[in-house]
């Protein structure tokens, strides 16, 4: 197994994406022949309601978490919610799944989100250049199939 300290935290709900204030976290690699991980976040109880109601639902919850360093690329995880632990006025939440992709897109969904935006030419690339540096999270769901 590999472990990872988790920097931020998304949840990608109905198309919308959710950013948490996490107050630590670690990502596992189990390594099981499955490329099953576990990802589990510590974080205020103001948001345990939407938690719960999210591990009500019977799909696959989509997660998109920073990895290791802030300026890493998101990556996204089809997870299911295995448990909430309530820790004083802090919770714990325990995510188990896949990832949702192999191959990195961030660039891809990036020029896409700008693109939507409204920017061209030299400003599209100047906006690019920089949020490259910034990494501004963006949905994964974001981008149109094609």
């Amino acid at each position: 197994m590999k472990t990872f300290k988790v920097i931020s935290l998304q949840v990608v709900d109905n198309d919308e994406l959710h950013d948490f204030d996490i107050e630590d976290g670690l990502i596992i690699n189990k390594e099981d022949g499955n490329s099953t991980w576990l990802v589990e976040t510590y974080l205020s109880q103001k948001y345990i309601e939407f938690f719960q109601k999210v591990q009500q639902q019977k799909d696959d919850l989509e997660i998109q978490v920073v990895i290791s360093h802030k300026a890493n690329d998101p990556a996204a995880f089809l997870t299911s919610i295995r448990k909430i632990k309530k820790i004083n006025d802090r919770m714990s939440i325990l995510f188990e799944g896949k990832l949702k992709k192999q191959r990195n897109e961030y660039a891809e969904l990036l020029l896409d989100d700008l693109v939507q935006k409204g920017y061209t030419g030299d400003e599209l690339v100047k906006e690019f250049r920089e949020k490259m540096v910034s990494k501004p999270r963006i949905a994964a769901a974001s981008k149109p199939s094609v």
